[in-house]
């Protein structure tokens, strides 16, 4: 029961289920994520403990970047919500807001660093 528990306090949140959505689309980084969101750094790395904890996400170290995905080897119960939940959100406003903003974000421009 502790797991149900978990996973549904992890979905109780409007900015959890908004990262989910952007995680859905592609994964992303916290700089990307906090961009979009509009909250604070801190906020956004505790919202993705939550969730990595609660078994929705994985972090992947990529070079100097540490990217968040969906969990793609998540239990069945993660797995079915996540699908139910990013199918309803196609429906919503600022999530749709929120995937419109993800095609103009750039980490490298965010974080201050040139392209090579």
């Amino acid at each position: 029961m502790r797991e149900y528990t978990k996973i549904f306090k992890a979905l109780s949140d409007e900015s959890r289920l908004r990262i989910l959505n952007l995680l859905a689309q592609k994964p992303l980084c916290v700089c990307e994520i906090t961009e979009i969101l509009q909250l604070a750094t801190s906020t956004i790395s505790k919202h993705l403990s939550i969730l990595r904890e609660a078994g929705f996400i994985i972090d992947k170290k990529d070079g100097k970047w540490v990217n968040y995905c969906l969990n793609d080897t998540a239990g069945e119960p993660v797995k079915i919500l996540t699908n139910l939940m990013v199918g309803w959100l196609t429906q919503n406003e600022t999530a749709g807001a929120d995937v419109a903003k993800l095609a103009t974000v750039d980490r490298n421009c965010i974080c201050g660093i040139e392209k090579t």
